[in-house]
């Protein structure tokens, strides 16, 4: 758990962060979502007088409307948690709730990479891929709070890969890192040699190790890596058509690779998109990195007190 006081401009006190250990149970990650929060003051200098209202953003499933996480695969034995009245019953303030992703989004969208345009999208590249839809400072959180899983839109049904979500053919069954690591592993099965079967033999395997051998000039991994490329360029496509957004932007651990795997993305959007939002439609990386994501649950917290979302 990860938190910091935010300011109205959207700058933000050193964060503090402590280790969820879901297996300990709700209860006792309710406490230490609240103390959390409370290092977070003490670590900006202000009291709970000087603090607004408060946001908080999750994963897992959740019903945005009542506040509540709901089945969350990766916080077992977590269930229907009331998160967002029990932060307000402890603190006293309104507090805000939002999707991990969403409000990450929002963060990028806030002060980030798509500081200035009106509406944006973006991608969480990570174990899975996640994902947050901005339009005109609102978050697309859809009506049963399930808006912008933009990681489980499909993209093969011929041959579709599994995905952890126990469906076939989503994006993240082929794009996140957890994927490109299994992807990679396929093709080194019965590949030429490679600097990459050394490293599988000693189960040292990572998105990373992929994502360098490809800039090292290794053709297998270079091949994974392009195909991981026109993967996220078609999912940018999809969603140009559907929304026409002003950005795009990609977060996560594999921006790390650096602006040649954000060039091999925008060079496959013309195979996928339309000319016109194909030229026109902004490909950045995000900026904020993992204060993307207190920032955003700032964000919505702001609107609360605020009104609609003015920068």
């Amino acid at each position: 758990m990860k938190a910091a006081v935010v300011d109205d401009h959207g700058r933000a006190s050193p964060s503090v962060s402590l280790p969820t250990h879901p297996e300990r149970g709700q209860e006792a990650g309710l406490e230490t979502m609240c103390e959390t929060i409370r290092r977070a003051m003490t670590a900006a200098d202000v009291s709970l007088e000087d603090v607004a209202a408060i946001g908080v953003a999750t994963p897992g499933t959740m019903d945005l409307k009542s506040g509540y996480i709901l089945d969350p695969p990766n916080l077992k034995p977590w269930h229907n948690v009331p998160v967002r009245d029990h932060i307000a019953k402890v603190f006293g303030k309104p507090t805000a709730f939002q999707n991990d992703a969403n409000a990450a989004a929002l963060g990028e969208y806030w002060v980030g990479a798509g500081a200035g345009v009106r509406s944006l999208v973006m991608f969480t590249l990570g174990t899975g891929v996640g994902g947050g839809i901005i339009w005109n400072g609102e978050v697309i959180e859809g009506e049963h709070s399930h808006g912008a899983e933009l990681g489980h839109m499909k993209i093969e049904m011929t041959n579709p890969r599994l995905c952890g979500c126990g469906k076939r053919g989503c994006l993240e069954a082929y794009a996140s890192a957890t994927a490109v690591v299994k992807r990679t592993e396929e093709a080194l099965s019965d590949a030429k040699p490679s600097v990459l079967h050394p490293i599988l033999e000693e189960k040292k395997l990572t998105a990373r190790a992929i994502f360098d051998a490809a800039k090292a000039g290794d053709a297998l991994a270079a091949r994974i890596v392009d195909e991981t490329a026109a993967i996220l360029a078609l999912g940018a496509a999809n969603l140009m058509h559907v929304i026409n957004p002003e950005m795009v932007v990609f977060a996560g651990g594999m921006v790390e690779a650096g602006d040649w795997f954000l060039q091999q993305i925008r060079r496959h959007i013309p195979n996928y998109a339309f000319p016109v939002p194909a030229e026109r439609t902004q490909i950045r990386f995000a900026q904020l990195g993992s204060d993307a994501g207190f920032i955003g649950a700032a964000a919505c917290a702001r609107q609360l007190v605020r009104g609609a979302f003015r920068r």
